[in-house]
């Protein structure tokens, strides 16, 4: 976990600085860019706003770095289809906030170690937590108060998160954002995801009711 400054009241200093805002035209919509530093770490941080967002109830999405799944497409993980999905939930529902941290790549191993991890499953038929734990890594090694220095920069107080992640929930709670409604983010599973959510679902007790009654899909 990152280091963290604290007024002598015991108050949180942010750890983040806005650096540029610019307009960005997606295949979506017009989002409003936010770029930030995150002096504790040292990386870069993004934040997309679309329309006039409120301190209250608005819908948000805190979404964790996939090269893998944005970028290249793989259908090992849903991570590419949610990232869409949720700019296109926030243009229907004519506001948003759409947090994207890097630094959460495999759930915070890095992008070496996910691929070790994935070599792993396929190998020896290890699930991702499984894999995690025989590489001597954490299985959730991600932390989000950078999330909600973003969020609190931009004056949001309480989310409809766009989640299916109970800890991604509590973590944002815990740091004084507050949960108006969690709000499903399910993708249609494939042959070669089913495996990873249902591990997702019984051993990191992600919300994916959407899995019921399509076992012809696992892999294995």
């Amino acid at each position: 976990m990152a280091d963290h400054e604290f007024s002598a009241n015991g108050v949180r200093r942010t750890a983040v600085e806005r650096v540029v805002e610019v307009r960005l035209p997606t295949v979506h919509g017009d989002f409003l860019a936010f770029g930030y530093m995150d002096r504790s770490t040292g990386n870069e941080q993004i934040a997309l706003v679309y329309g006039d967002i409120t301190p209250h109830g608005v819908m948000t999405r805190v979404h964790s770095e996939c090269l893998t799944g944005e970028v290249f497409g793989s259908t090992h993980c849903e991570c590419g289809d949610q990232l869409g999905t949720a700019l296109q939930m926030m243009v229907a529902d004519g506001a948003g906030v759409l947090v994207y941290i890097q630094g959460h790549e495999g759930r915070g191993i890095g992008l070496l170690a996910k691929l070790k991890a994935l070599k792993l499953q396929q190998a020896e038929g290890l699930d991702t937590v499984e894999a995690n734990l025989a590489l001597g890594l954490p299985v959730d090694a991600r932390e989000y108060t950078v999330a909600v220095d973003i969020l609190n920069d931009l004056g949001v107080e309480s989310v409809r998160l766009l989640s299916n992640n109970p800890r991604k929930r509590a973590a944002l709670e815990a740091n004084g954002i507050k949960i108006a409604e969690r709000i499903p983010l399910l993708i249609p599973p494939n042959k070669e995801n089913y495996d990873y959510l249902w591990t997702k679902r019984e051993r990191l007790d992600h919300s994916l009711p959407h899995l019921d009654g399509l076992l012809g899909l696992e892999s294995r």
